[in-house]
């Protein structure tokens, strides 16, 4: 990324937003986009002076649009009147500025640093496209703004997505006419005394300019681009978490070829098979033979003798079937050892593991096709009426000055209610894995909660799943679509909305929790992965070392020298041996490898029951870091 951007109104990009306002980037204005504001702008005061009546430049806003302006105030002559400072210029100039003074009412929290920089960049780009009547000055007055490091304190709630985003845009452009207030340097300050410490000054604001600062859809927009962009590294980091799980599980890699998604080629689908196959290549986990798994058993003083052993802290155990127990299974038995240790005996996995592409995929899909809106409406313009000064030789008005549609958020809100419905899945699918790697019945021989309570005094991972089942269901209830409510604004005027702002900001707010229950799922998988792979080692160790013998030690129903189907069991068993001594070493493919080092970094083993809270905070925060995607 450049150390500057270049906004011209027609090539801003998600990338280099979130490059402005996350990291600080600064921007500059393209000079043949300043020759456009500037024909705009002139074109705009040459309409003026002809005294044709314009929207929102000679008449008021909304319901008062039917409202000329008059020469001279009315309000003059009243008992006791007296012109505010604020108000010293012309009629035209005190409603722009009375635009911004009284649309600034937000309630709530101050918007982060990241979504305000990235409302002046948004709202910057579309003003350079030259539709808009500002100033070039006033426009890169609000360009310094930006790059001082002036961030104005925008309240989070207010706006209803039609006209635009009113209210929020309106305490950006406040603190330009030295109000309201804003951040400068870590301190919260009165607008004016950030403007003064950052070296610039107050602006005063002309024809149609506190329209085209505050009439946008720039708030939602900028709140759905960094939402877009953490979805990103959360859709990737949950294709990796998933691959964890299916390695955790020793599971089949069937359900993820290339030639199977060929078959119902959805992309985000196709994408998501591809990734997670990217991620378990190279494993010997994954299709591993069902009878070279064992189960997992309570450690006892007798479990190994060995030194080597003397420090695993759990036992295993398979089951071997007699031959009267295997009628209708033959074929089976003649590709697989009859033992039943922690595999199942069955083709295929859960849903949460073998539909892993359709369902991240579907989201996928959704993430999508929000980046395909919000690129349009990057270099859109969305402020009315909208100036065509090329049409300057038509005869009518209506041909130069259009009012239109355009501040309407309907666009953004649709697809982030996509989104916003789509959060929760991920999560739920996520989850769902999570809570079969902690329970015993299904999670294919591993321990209950994942810990080996032998005293009965361990609660292992439990609790985790808990957390994750309450992230999932508060995100369920949030995916409500706002932007089916509309609530009529300005006495019936604007009489339908879009409410994207409050879409946008849910979304934007519910990609943390996401993030907090894929760091579960990982941090869940990891141990799960521990224990498989030093269940698996701990079988290869005893077989190559103590043979058969000390391999038929680990059959929970073993008949005995001398009983009838001694024989067949001592032959089976001996093929079993050497098929765990032969196997090569058992691992999980490189990228989940990589993934599990870096967690191991920061979080050990569970051996017992310590102090999670410290885990769970590190594991969020790698996630939140993308150190998992990164690697």
């Amino acid at each position: 990324m450049d150390k500057s951007i270049v906004l011209d109104g027609g090539s801003l990009t998600r990338a280099q937003l979130v490059a402005a306002a996350c990291q600080g980037v600064s921007v500059t204005l393209d000079a043949a986009g300043l020759q456009r504001v500037q024909r705009a702008a002139e074109f705009l005061a040459d309409k003026v002076n002809c005294g044709e009546p314009t929207y929102g430049v000679t008449t008021g806003f909304g319901s008062n649009a039917d409202k000329l302006l008059g020469t001279q105030r009315v309000r003059d002559g009243l008992p006791g009147a007296a012109t505010s400072g604020a108000a010293k210029g012309s009629l035209m100039d005190e409603l722009q500025h009375n635009l911004i003074i009284t649309h600034a009412v937000c309630v709530g929290e101050p918007m982060s640093a990241e979504v305000v920089r990235a409302m002046l960049v948004i709202r910057i780009n579309t003003l350079m496209r030259g539709h808009s009547g500002i100033r070039v000055g006033t426009l890169q007055a609000l360009t310094s703004m930006l790059n001082a490091g002036v961030v104005p304190v925008v309240p989070e709630k207010g706006s209803v997505g039609a006209s635009g985003d009113l209210a929020p845009l309106s305490h950006l452009a406040i603190v330009l006419l030295g109000a309201g207030e804003a951040f400068y340097q870590g301190e919260r300050l009165p607008g004016g005394e950030a403007l003064k410490r950052a070296g610039l000054v107050p602006v005063r604001l002309s024809f149609k300019e506190g329209l085209a600062l505050n009439n946008g859809t720039a708030q939602m927009l900028a709140m759905a681009t960094l939402a877009l962009d953490a979805m990103e590294r959360l859709l990737d980091t949950a294709e990796l978490a998933a691959a964890m799980s299916l390695e955790a599980f020793a599971g089949r890699s069937g359900a993820l070829r290339a030639d199977v998604h060929a078959l119902r080629p959805h992309p985000g689908q196709v994408e998501t098979a591809a990734h997670v196959r990217d991620a378990v290549a190279g494993s010997t986990l994954i299709d591993i033979p069902y009878h070279l798994v064992p189960r997992f058993q309570n450690w006892s003083a007798e479990a190994w003798s060995e030194p080597d052993d003397q420090a695993l802290s759990f036992d295993i155990a398979w089951d071997w079937v007699p031959a009267n127990r295997r009628q209708g299974r033959e074929a089976f038995y003649r590709r697989f050892l009859p033992f039943k240790g922690g595999k199942k005996v069955q083709p295929q996995d859960a849903y949460s593991l073998r539909c892993m592409p359709q369902v991240h995929g579907a989201v996928r899909d959704a993430w999508l096709q929000a980046c395909r809106v919000v690129d349009v409406e990057l270099n859109a313009v969305t402020d009315n009426p909208l100036i065509f000064p090329e049409n300057a030789d038509q005869p009518l008005i209506e041909d130069q000055v259009i009012s239109a549609g355009h501040f309407h958020g309907m666009p953004l809100a649709l697809v982030l209610a996509y989104v916003k419905a789509a959060i929760p899945v991920l999560a739920s699918i996520s989850e769902r894995r999570l809570n079969k790697l902690v329970d015993p019945a299904n999670n294919d021989g591993l321990p209950a909660f994942l810990t080996g309570n032998e005293d009965a005094t361990d609660s292992g991972f439990m609790i985790v799943q808990y957390t994750a089942a309450a992230l999932v269901n508060d995100l369920a209830t949030r995916a409500h679509p706002a932007c089916v409510y509309s609530i009529p604004t300005s006495a019936n005027a604007e009489d339908h909305v879009s409410m994207g702002a409050n879409e946008a900001r849910h979304v934007l707010d519910m990609t943390g929790d996401l993030g907090r229950v894929l760091a579960l799922e990982l941090y869940t998988a990891a141990q799960a992965l521990d224990y498989r792979e030093a269940m698996l080692h701990a079988a290869q160790r005893l077989a190559r070392r103590g043979g058969w013998q000390a391999l038929a030690r680990k059959m929970a129903n073993a008949p005995r020298e001398g009983d009838v189907g001694y024989p067949q069991f001592a032959t089976e068993v001996q093929q079993l041996a050497t098929a765990l001594g032969e196997a090569g070493d058992f691992h999980a493919g490189d990228r989940v490898q990589r993934a599990h080092a870096v967690l191991r970094q920061k979080i050990d083993f569970l051996h017992r029951d310590r102090a999670l809270d410290g885990d769970i905070q590190a594991v969020c925060a790698l996630v939140a870091e993308d150190a998992f995607r990164q690697r």
